[in-house]
């Protein structure tokens, strides 16, 4: 073996002796090789704790050191071994222990086994995941060195060793945890939690057995939010709806349990009714209308005034948030929860349309009168004209 084997090679062979700085192995009874300083790579399980006897595998570095030994390397093979049984882990889907050594804006740089390893912010659990409005970046990394020195439970989810990356996931974990939990949950099914976190696109609540579901911004109240942190707090109890279960992923609905007050608009509203109205947002668009608790409602830009609107400013100055106006109802459209509004007295688009083929009416028919009194006109001439001829 001694004979064929060149630097890189990798070789099997017995200990035959450990001493504090050295491992010598027997190869094939036909040489003897030595592992050495660096070379021992104790880092990793199969390295660790050897026994006079033990067969171990090594990589060729030096063929004949100065002492005629076969210089060798548990390093090398040891590396090669561990990628190896990386690629094993995930392709089996078995979960690992790994600890979090580096944090930075990205994500996690992670112990695992023997190699280093890094994990995303997005592949980290619910329970770990830095939630911060705005995701301001120094933030999240503030959250994540926090995390620094702790032992997670982990799936290996992308192997390369050539371009030496190794991406892991606590979240992967997670979602397995939850497919079990959730085989006792259907779509309909009401919970009862606690709201968890609050985000621009809504919020999480917690229920179960450390189960969470999202509460998008639009499910929260029938009534449109800018934040669901004008409805809900952090530590609220509520209860929800079950509206879809993706996977792991558990989207729920607060408004679906209590009575859609659309369906009954056309009740409390009519077209053409006058009505007190609040407004409590100014958009460039226009104005969102507050009639009541459940209903609301926008004037459009085009039906606020009957002066032209120089920008946005004059718009915020004619329209003060938090002050009531009077409203004409133009239009209701329960199915889409809209209601069209416009301000007391104005035209509006509807009124102006209407003016406008009133114009182009009266002008067709000056248009249709206007050759009438020629041929009129035409018909007295040729009169006269005979006359005068037949003298």
């Amino acid at each position: 073996m001694s004979k064929i084997s060149k630097v890189g090679d990798l070789v099997t062979g017995k200990v035959i002796s450990i001493d504090s700085g050295a491992i010598r192995i027997d190869i094939g009874g036909i040489m003897t090789g030595v592992v050495r300083g660096r070379e021992l790579f104790s880092e990793s399980r199969e390295y660790t704790n050897l026994k006079i006897g033990d067969e171990v595998e090594a990589t060729v570095v030096e063929q004949e050191n100065e002492l005629g030994d076969m210089e060798l390397s548990f390093r090398t093979a040891g590396n090669q071994r561990v990628w190896d049984r990386l690629a094993s882990i995930m392709n089996d889907g078995l979960t690992i222990s790994a600890k979090v050594t580096q944090a930075n804006k990205g994500g996690l740089m992670m112990k695992v086994d023997a190699l280093s390893g890094f994990m995303p912010v997005s592949q980290l659990s619910p329970e770990n995941y830095p939630r911060i409005p705005g995701g301001d970046k120094n933030r999240i990394l503030e959250h994540l060195k926090l995390l620094i020195g702790k032992n997670m439970q982990v799936k290996v989810i992308d192997v390369n060793q050539k371009d030496d990356k190794l991406i892991v996931s606590e979240k992967a974990v997670w979602e397995d945890e939850q497919k079990a939990v959730l085989d006792s949950y259907k779509i309909g099914d009401t919970i009862e939690g606690e709201v968890s976190a609050l985000t621009t696109f809504g919020a999480f609540i917690r229920f179960g057995n450390g189960l969470e579901g999202l509460v998008h911004i639009s499910e929260i109240v029938w009534q449109r939010i800018d934040h669901p942190k004008n409805v809900l707090k952090i530590g609220d109890r509520v209860k929800a709806q079950i509206i879809d279960l993706n996977k792991s992923k558990i989207y729920l609905s607060i408004k679906r349990l209590v009575e859609d007050p659309w369906k009954s608009v056309k009740d409390k509203y009519k077209i053409g009714q006058i009505v007190a109205g609040v407004v409590h947002k100014v958009e460039p668009f226009g104005l969102m209308v507050k009639l009541d608790e459940d209903i609301h409602g926008l004037a459009h830009v085009s039906e606020v005034t009957n002066e032209a609107l120089k920008n946005f400013d004059e718009l915020k100055e004619k329209f003060r948030i938090g002050e009531t106006y009077n409203f004409e109802i133009v239009s209701i459209e329960p199915a889409e929860h809209r209601l069209g509004l416009k301000v007391e007295g104005v035209k509006g688009k509807k009124e102006e349309k209407e003016e406008k083929e009133e114009k182009k009416e009266e002008k067709k028919a000056d248009k249709k009168e206007e050759p009438k009194e020629d041929k009129k006109t035409e018909k007295k001439e040729e009169k006269k004209t005979k006359k005068t001829e037949k003298k």
